[in-house]
């Protein structure tokens, strides 16, 4: 159900923006998604502005603003504020447009004293609503409200113009329907099949910022499967395809491509962040690369289709423009997915490897992309004891281990300070040291245990090598009594 716009759902900062234009004697409107947002009671990203002003007189009209492009758009920039949504108010002049060569951007910009012509120009029914803040009442031209409530993505106007103007709106359409979770109307669902190939013509970084919200939308998994059906996946990656249709082993209810899907949308059920819901949806497709059927098991097999798949997911994103380190994250992400298998057949000095090669920030994303790749093989989920196992082995695996690098001294310093070469009585002196401090954590400043190193080395052999034993002993102990702490608190042996 709709809601009404109420003065209170508009930030002050938003209002006094419009109220100052209108009275300096021009039209104000809220226009866009933030309109949209609001009546879905949703919170806008951004607010933007449409007035008959021109650039100069809106400029006019505010102490502090920017003007920086050929559409129009002022930012008025409001420093008191601590939301940096509300920073920036955009406020554009009502304006036509015309000549699309790009198939990105308007050849030619004319200002305009109508709202009329400004909605007229946008692209789908639900942004093309504009709200007049001092009056409280709405401009609806061409039934937004109504695909509003019926949850319908429907273009302003003739469906195959506005699309060949501005061919990022094909892939817009999509994300939009997968945040708000609606359908798309048939005419221009049949638009956006025809007039897919026009992608080609968008630079990647646009074709990469709608992926990126299709992905953190709440419906990934249905976007894609209409991202294939409309010729539109291609323009994100093409690798993913490949997917389709082919037949996994006796593991796997579904074929890779939809395994693949399942896995992307539990990311998104669970809320994890984005790297993990990227990996989680690239982490397989080495496998149709990979695939090779087994007589012996009668079964296919993907060995190695990890290390495929980093290189293709690698490939995938640089061609997306992603940042380094999310190219280098997910790679790696992708690239290790496989270690987690039996907990009793992996053991310590391999999850401690594992650790090293992915990093201690990237471990525990690892555990969730694992997570979510067993879900989408529409297997049952993970036993609840196995989760705890991976946990309290990664937890010991990351621990710091308990030894003499701990202390504030080293070999190097006792052999310095005793004036003599390396030999078993540094290593016994160390030990000697550890208890010492396990005891009394306050002992480990470098000026105490410079000193009794001194006088440890004065003691006999025999009775040196006692103080050692009891600082190796001391030192099994804790780590017993860690690793127990560890796995109590995750109920598992």
């Amino acid at each position: 159900m709709l809601k009404n716009i109420t003065q209170k759902a508009i930030p002050q900062e938003v209002s006094s923006v419009a109220n100052t234009l209108e009275k300096a004697g021009f039209q104000a409107f809220l226009v866009g998604g933030c309109v949209r947002d609001v009546m879905l009671g949703r919170t806008p990203k951004d607010w933007d502005i449409a007035t008959d002003a021109t650039p100069e007189q809106i400029q006019a009209a505010f102490p502090h603003t920017f003007y920086e492009n050929s559409y129009g758009t002022v930012g008025v920039v409001n420093d008191s504020t601590a939301d940096e949504r509300l920073k920036i108010v955009e406020v554009t002049p009502f304006r036509t447009e015309s000549g699309y060569s790009d198939k990105r951007r308007p050849d030619s910009v004319s200002f305009s004293k109508d709202i009329k012509d400004d909605l007229k120009r946008r692209d789908f029914t639900i942004n093309a609503l504009a709200y007049n803040v001092s009056r409280g009442t709405l401009v609806d031209l061409f039934d937004g409200q109504k695909d509003l409530e019926n949850g319908l993505i429907r273009t302003v106007g003739d469906a195959s113009e506005r699309l060949s103007e501005d061919a990022l709106r094909i892939l817009r359409a999509v994300r939009i329907a997968a945040e708000l979770g609606f359908g798309i109307e048939r005419e221009t669902l049949e638009a956006l099949r025809e007039h897919a190939p026009l992608l080609a013509h968008i630079a990647r970084e646009r074709i990469r910022d709608e992926f990126i919200r299709i992905i953190m939308s709440d419906t990934p998994m249905n976007a894609l499967i209409l991202c294939r059906e409309l010729g539109i996946i291609r323009f994100i990656a093409k690798e993913l395809e490949e997917g389709y249709g082919i037949e996994q082993n006796q593991a796997h209810a579904y074929d890779v491509w939809e395994h693949l899907l399942r896995t992307v949308q539990h990311s998104a059920d669970k809320k994890y962040p984005f790297e993990v819901r990227l990996a989680a949806l690239f982490h397989d497709i080495g496998k149709p690369k990979t695939r090779r059927f087994s007589r012996e098991t009668n079964q296919y097999t993907f060995y190695g289709h990890e290390v495929v798949g980093a290189r293709m997911a690698e490939k995938i994103l640089k061609n997306l423009a992603f940042p380094a380190k999310t190219v280098e994250n997910v790679v790696k992400l992708v690239r290790w997915h496989m270690f987690f298998s039996d907990t009793e057949t992996i053991t310590l000095s391999a999850v401690r490897r594992m650790v090293a090669n992915v990093g201690k920030d990237l471990i525990w994303d690892l555990m969730d992309v694992r997570i979510c790749d067993r879900i989408g093989t529409g297997r049952p989920k993970e036993s609840p004891y196995r989760l705890r196992k991976y946990h309290a082995m990664i937890e010991e695996a990351m621990r710091d281990p308990i030894s003499v690098g701990m202390l504030k001294i080293n070999g190097t310093k006792i052999i310095e300070i005793l004036e003599t070469g390396p030999g078993p009585k540094v290593g016994l002196i160390l030990n000697a040291l550890l208890e010492e401090v396990l005891e009394d954590p306050k002992k480990n400043t470098a000026e105490y245990l410079e000193d009794r190193a001194k006088t440890l080395a004065r003691l006999p052999e025999g009775e040196l090598r006692k103080l050692a034993e009891a600082g190796k002993e001391k030192k099994e102990k804790l780590e017993e009594e860690e690793v127990a702490k560890i796995r109590g608190k995750h109920g598992v042996r």
